[in-house]
């Protein structure tokens, strides 16, 4: 008879195993290898895995599913990514060791532990055939750099999607997040004149003093009330002290609560002007996540969700929206009931100390099994 213990510890693991093959967004040869090896334990349990390659300059995208060849209803999407942000290396420092509750090693938490279990919970529902809707999963290999060359896979199975679920890991106390700030991008250069700083700097247009100016202008753009952030996060320029800089450049970003917002300051970047006379900006500005808004749809699947966890044991609370953006973004802003951060509970996403909590991994693997068979 298998155990809740038997099934946290062969799930542990599990977990263990992809922890221990590090994945940076960038080693496309590395997350190749978690992807194949995942997709020959998706068949090995009897679900279909289409293993693509989606871009020269990404890993290839992986799509689970149950879903039978004539089945062409509208099912359940699962997002998931297996990149990480830390270099191969980061396991020595941050070797894969549980501490009490606490089970720690790179990408653990973002988003490892999570994506596993809600694999596992699609193998257990596909095992007793209680579905009610097919679920498709995909495993993206380039979320931690904004999802470049998985956005137009995404938003293909979204088309046909009920619902969305996306197992990035729960904010602190296991909550789950309904909405995300959008992310803007803002690349922007400064061409001015070069001359001797000594002999004729009257003749000089400096562009590192107009790139200051236009630093200021977008920073100022930030509006805490509006839920408005502007962070200006690189800037080059110029090529040496005695010489007057003929260019200089930045490269920032902005998040946005809505739509509406994304649109009004998308436009504002775009209407910057110099403020130095004789210098030329060159101003690059898009939206690389919509916002993905809190909808009515969201809402009704979130009531929907609270159920299984109950079932599972605890309470699904709801966070307030939060500032980091994830694939939710895209399903969301196609209209699609969205609910995200469903993953494991845990802490120090990004950071030397990242881990998830052993005790969250039976309740979470119960509520995505109730969820998955559960939702119609």
């Amino acid at each position: 008879m298998t155990t809740e213990t038997d099934v946290t510890s062969d799930l542990l693991r599990k977990i263990q195993g992809w922890i221990e093959m590090e994945t940076p967004s960038h080693d496309q040869a590395a997350v190749a290898g978690l992807m194949r090896l995942v997709a020959s334990d998706a068949v090995a349990s009897g679900l279909t895995a289409d293993l693509r390659e989606i871009s020269a300059s990404s890993g290839p995208l992986l799509i689970v599913s149950n879903r039978r060849p004539a089945d062409t209803r509208p099912g359940i999407l699962v997002l998931a990514h297996l990149d990480t942000v830390h270099p191969v290396g980061m396991l020595l420092r941050n070797p894969f060791r549980i501490e009490g509750d606490r089970v720690f090693g790179p990408g653990s938490y973002d988003m490892k532990a999570g994506a596993c279990v809600a694999l596992e919970a699609l193998k257990r529902v596909t095992a007793r055939g209680d579905a009610s809707l097919p679920v498709d999963m995909l495993f993206v290999p380039d979320e931690e750099i904004g999802s470049p060359a998985s956005r137009p896979e995404i938003e293909r199975a979204a088309a046909n999607a009920r619902y969305a679920l996306v197992a990035e890991p729960a904010r602190a106390g296991g909550h789950c997040v309904t909405a995300r700030k959008g992310i803007g991008a803002v690349r922007l250069g400064v061409f001015g004149c070069s001359a001797h700083a000594g002999l004729q700097h009257a003749m000089g247009r400096n562009a590192i003093r107009e790139l200051a100016h236009q630093v200021l202008a977008l920073e100022a753009m930030t509006d805490y009330a509006q839920g408005i952030t502007v962070n200006v996060g690189r800037v080059t320029g110029g090529t040496a002290v005695n010489v007057v800089p003929e260019q200089a450049s930045l490269v920032g970003e902005f998040r946005v609560p809505t739509l509406a917002l994304a649109n009004e300051m998308h436009a504002r970047v775009l209407a910057l002007q110099p403020a130095t006379p004789d210098v030329r900006l060159n101003i690059e500005a898009w939206i690389n996540r919509p916002p993905y808004e809190r909808s009515t749809g969201t809402a009704q699947l979130l009531a929907q969700a609270q159920q299984h966890a109950a079932a599972a044991g605890f309470a699904l609370v709801e966070a307030p929206m939060t500032g980091g953006g994830s694939d939710g973004n895209f399903t969301a802003a196609m209209g699609v009931p969205t609910l995200d951060g469903l993953g494991v509970d845990g802490d120090g996403a990004h950071a030397l100390h990242e881990h998830f909590l052993l005790s969250c991994l039976q309740p979470r693997l119960d509520f995505w099994t109730g969820l998955l068979s559960g939702l119609t």
